[in-house]
Parts: C-alpha cells; structure tokens; sequence
C-alpha cells in the first residue's frame, strides 16, 4: 500500500474538479481509446455546483506527494433506489498496481455504508474485441477481486452523422403503415408541461424495462419538480435535448427517446433512453421514434462530423436490431458489477 491521500474535492475549486476529471479522463482513453465519453468541464462542474433533490454526487481526489493520481466518486439517488450508491474509481494508467485504487474503493465503501447504502454499483469498460463478461480485464478483474459480481454486459456503438437521409425515410416509410394511429411529436429543450407527467411515467421504468441482466434495480421516481432541476442542470451544463414521443389517442406518451447535444462536446452526442411502453409494442414505434428524432436534429443543427454514442446490453436484440438498421457500429464494451452487504 502507499500512502496516498484522500480528499473530498469541494465542488467550487474548480482546479480540484478539473483535475478529479483529468484522471477519469485518463484511465477511460487508456482503456478503450478513441470511444472513451468523457464530460467536459463545463458539464462537470455545473453538475457538481448544483446538487438536485434526486441525486448528491460527492468528487474525491487521491494525491501522492500533492499530486491527484486517482480519483473516486459517490453517487447517491435520493428519491429511489435509496439503498443504493453508485461507485466510480480512476487511477492514473502510470502509477497503476500500487494500490491506489484500492485504498480510493474502500474509504468510498466505508462513505456509503454510513449513508444506510447496502448495494454497490460499478462499471468497468474495456474494447470489443475482448470478452463479453469482462474476464481478464482490468477493470472487472479488479471489481471482482473486492467482491463485486459481474450483472450485466452493454455494447457501445457509435453512429457517424449525418444519417444519409434516403435511408432515414426508407426507414420511416416501412414504419409508418405499423403506428397509424399514434402521433409522432417532436420538439428541442425541456419537455411540454402538457406531456411531462405521462413522459415521467415512462421514462422512469427505464431501469427496469431494459434488460438487467442479475442487476438488482427499481424504477425511478415520478417527480417533476425534480425533472425540472435536472433540465435546469442541463441548460447550465450547455446541453441540449432532442425528444421524439409516439403518443396515443388520448394524448398519452407511449414512446420516447432523446438525443442531447453538448456545447463543450464536439465529438459525440449522445443516445440517451429510448423506451416503448410494454403495451403499445408491436407497432413498430421504437423505429419510428429514433427515425424521427434523427431526422429532426439533422434539420435543426449541424452536426456534420460528430458522432453519436449508444449503449444496450448485449441480450437488447430488438434495440440493437434498430440501431444496426442505423447504421450503428460496435465500438467498446461496458460491464454493470454490484454488490450487496446484505
């Protein structure tokens, strides 16, 4: 062991957080290169500075001779999954086998089980070539040498755009004579008062409707005051959402899925959830949504020569059936790892 020291980062000195980032930053690129997703300062910050009522997130620093050489965070949601922290640790891929990451893991387990959290979730990420669970490599080999287990293996693909649009609208056009009696609404920033309710609804049963593999999960709260804070977060944190909603006769959300374009990020956009209610499947909404909001940043942005970047597990057939149709390539891998005190 060494004698490394561990230190909360205080969210406003902004040298500390930038250099919590830059040995994230580190060790993601050393580990899957040019697909590592790394927050920019800006989106760093403004999430930190501004804790909502769903979620605390606490930055820890591990310095050696005062210079920060891994780095660990703690996510605790606070409105569900209440049980739960969310765990992140980072050493610097030069100063690795030390037991750093070690010593950082233990004082993060030690700050969770004093919160009443007894489930401990973690990721790891590695190429594609490597081994759908993870075996041999570094980072699931460490997770599991603290007790953690292997929950669920994710695929990250990523999409050049733009999307040619003559595949866009053979792709519409094939879903189209399946949803004719939904109606498919687009629309740019915070989410419609008069939908937001019935969007919350959905969206919040993501973490359950999507396969989980021996992950132990519970749906999210439905709090829109909440979701308001977060939309806030976002604006601060220079990003913003594209949505495109399959609703039902009765105005109701029964498909979503977003897309969210960072103003610091030049390289990707992101998929976020995207998500069919179980009783509306069959109509082939989850394609006409995608298509849909695809077509709709493409004509409201310019997003030549960035890339969009998406996860599904591996066993998602369906997801990953439309996302190939897409033109979405396989880029990395990514393990969910959890482990239970009780």
């Amino acid at each position: 062991m060494t004698g490394q020291q561990i230190v909360e980062v205080d969210p406003h000195d902004e040298s500390a957080v930038i250099a919590w980032r830059e040995v994230m930053a580190a060790a993601a690129r050393h580990e899957v290169g040019q697909h590592a997703t790394i927050w920019t300062e800006q989106e760093l910050l403004a999430m930190v500075q501004q804790p909502g009522k769903a979620r605390r997130t606490l930055l820890f620093n591990g310095l050696l001779d005062g210079e920060v050489v891994a780095a660990g965070s703690l996510s605790l949601r606070l409105l569900d999954n209440v049980d739960a922290a969310e765990i992140d640790v980072a050493v610097r891929p030069d100063v690795r086998r030390r037991g750093l990451g070690s010593q950082m893991l233990v004082r993060l387990e030690e700050m969770a089980r004093t919160e009443g959290r007894t489930r401990f979730e973690a990721e790891a990420r590695w190429p594609y070539a490597g081994p759908s669970d993870g075996a041999g490599t570094a980072g699931v080999e460490f997770a599991q040498r603290h007790g953690y287990s292997f929950g669920l293996g994710d695929v990250q693909r990523e999409l050049d755009l733009p999307v040619d649009d003559a595949l866009l609208a053979e792709l519409a056009a094939e879903a189209s004579p399946y949803h004719a009696g939904y109606e498919i609404r687009s629309w740019e920033g915070p989410v419609p008062d008069d939908l937001v309710v019935s969007w919350l609804e959905l969206s919040s049963t993501l973490m359950t409707e999507a396969p989980t593999g021996a992950m132990e999960r519970e749906a999210e709260a439905v709090d829109v005051g909440a979701h308001r804070e977060s939309e806030e977060i976002q604006a601060k944190q220079g990003r913003t959402t594209w949505h495109t909603v399959a609703l039902d006769r009765d105005g109701t959300v029964v498909a979503y899925t977003q897309l969210v374009v960072s103003g610091s990020e030049q390289q990707f956009i992101f998929q976020w959830g995207t998500l069919v209610h179980r009783e509306h499947r069959g109509h082939r909404l989850g394609m006409a949504v995608k298509v849909a909001n695809h077509r709709f940043l493409q004509a409201g942005a310019d997003v030549t020569g960035r890339r969009v970047a998406t996860w599904n597990a591996e066993v998602n057939d369906h997801m990953i059936g439309i996302n190939e149709r897409l033109g979405y390539a396989t880029a990395a891998r990514n393990g969910e790892l959890q482990k239970k005190l009780v």
